[in-house]
Order: C-alpha cells, then structure tokens, then sequence
C-alpha cells in the first residue's frame, strides 16, 4: 500500500508540476509588468530593431503645422532625427516607459482601452515616449513648436490571440498554487515510500521527460506564433525579437530542470548502490 501510495503521489508530483513550471514563468516574464519590460528591454539595444523603429516613430511626428515654406528644410532634420534617436540620453528611459505603457494596453480589460486601440490584437505598442523624445530633439534643433500626442499605437499580432493572452492572464497565477501542490506531492512520496531511492529515480526522470515536452511544446508555440504577419514591419520585427527572447528565458527554466532531474537520478543510484552495501558489507 505504501509503494502504491508513493507511486501516485509522484506522478501527482509531476503532472502538476508540468502545468505549474510554464504558468510560473508566464506570470513572472509576461503577465507581470516588470518581468515583461526585463524581458523585452534588450530589444531595443538591437541596431536594426533601432534604427526601424527609429525611423516609424520619427515617421509618426505630425509636421501638419509647419509652414509649407519650410517644410522642404524640416525634411532632412527628420531623417538625421531618426538616425540619432537611439543614441539620445533620453532613449533608454523612453523605450522602458514604452514598454510598460504597451504591457499596461495589452493586458487591460479590452473595455477600457481607446478607441484607437485594436481590441483584436494580442499586443499594443505605444511608441507615445519614444515620438516625443524624437519631438523634443526636432523642436531643439529647428526651434519650431513640435507637439508630442499622447499615443502613438502600433497593433501586433491577429484576432485570435487576445483571447490567448486573457487567457494567460487568468491562469497564470495558478501556477504557484500548483507548484506547492507538487511539492507537498513529493514530500508524501517519500515519506510513504519503502524504497525512496526508487522515488528519487522515477521523480528525476520524470523532470528529464518534462523537460523534453517543455521543449518540443515551446518550439511549436513559437513556430505557430512566427508564421502569422500582422502587415506592419516595425509590429513583426518587435514580435519575433520578442518570441525569440521569450523562447530563450523559457530555454533556461528547462535547462534548470535538466539539471534537477540529472541530480535527482544520481542521487537516487547512489543511494541505492550506498544501501545495497550497507546491507552486505565486506567481511
């Protein structure tokens, strides 16, 4: 009754631990604001991600109100405008506010968002911070009243996947719930257990087999997410960057359960050879 006992409680183990690993991490890397601007910040030290959404913002600045006769003369200030923009004290900060005001849009209750924002979408980026450093330097430079709107919003993604990310947002959380279930699973498997080496054997291969799953189940979810195209460059560039840094953070959270799984089995056989000796030790 024991042995059974174990066995289910490990198995219970794992197969909530399956679930609570990737909601943990959604929750900490998407879900929350600070794990979702820590992921996505490096992406705007990348020089080509810079320079084209450089050049959309710079693209977005109304010049309605410049006077025909000098407009042909703001023209190359915009353009030298994009090239330097990236490398504006100011642009670290703009493109972090950036992205909270982007994770703040998409993960609002779709009621509440503006008009402007397409309710259809996974993700909104609103460049607003960005367009108005950008603005500040035209002004500075040709001394003409530039005004900065409040909003400046690119739509990313397709229909389908604001549901996905309402989705994320409601489950992910119970990740951690889960995650103490499978400890507390653990913890009775080995009490119960005749043979705990056995329980550390089984447990570290069954992490090996997640691992795998988280794997192969994390590169079909970036392949399906890859192929769709919303028909903006700068919202597909800044969709695969993401991806792909979203798809290596995951990558690291399954290389710690290899790790923990390959302990696990270790130490399971070397409690099994250590207690077979005790058993027979050498007269």
């Amino acid at each position: 009754m024991r042995t059974f006992v174990s066995a289910v409680a490990a198995i219970l183990g794992l197969l909530l631990s399956a679930v609570a690993v990737p909601a943990i991490w959604a929750d900490r890397n998407v879900v929350q604001e600070d794990g979702f601007v820590a992921l996505a910040a490096p992406l705007g030290q990348d020089a080509e991600f810079q320079q084209r959404l450089a050049v959309a913002t710079v693209g977005t600045i109304d010049t309605g109100g410049i006077p025909d006769a000098l407009a042909g003369l703001v023209r190359p200030v915009l353009e030298a405008a994009a090239g330097k923009l990236t490398g504006l004290p100011g642009y670290p900060a703009a493109w972090e506010e950036t992205l909270r005001r982007s994770h703040r849009l998409s993960f609002a209750d779709p009621a509440s968002l503006p008009p402007e924002a397409d309710t259809s979408s996974s993700l909104t980026l609103d460049v607003a911070p960005l367009v108005a450093l950008a603005a500040e330097e035209l002004s500075g430079t040709t001394g003409l009243p530039i005004d900065a709107p409040e909003q400046t919003l690119i739509n990313v993604g397709q229909a389908d996947q604001r549901q996905l990310i309402e989705r994320v947002s409601a489950y992910a959380p119970l990740g951690y719930p889960l995650a103490i279930g499978a400890g507390i699973a653990f913890a009775l498997a080995l009490v119960a257990a005749r043979r705990r080496w056995a329980v550390l054997v089984g447990v570290g291969f069954g992490a090996l087999v997640l691992a795998a799953v988280w794997t192969l189940g994390s590169k079909g979810a970036r392949e399906a997410v890859l192929v769709t195209e919303s028909g903006n460059g700068i919202a597909d560039m800044f969709k695969d960057a993401f991806v792909a840094a979203a798809s290596a953070s995951f990558g690291s959270w399954v290389n710690s359960t290899l790790v923990a799984g390959g302990v696990l089995l270790v130490a399971g056989l070397v409690t099994r050879v250590a207690s077979r000796g005790q058993r027979h030790p050498d007269r």
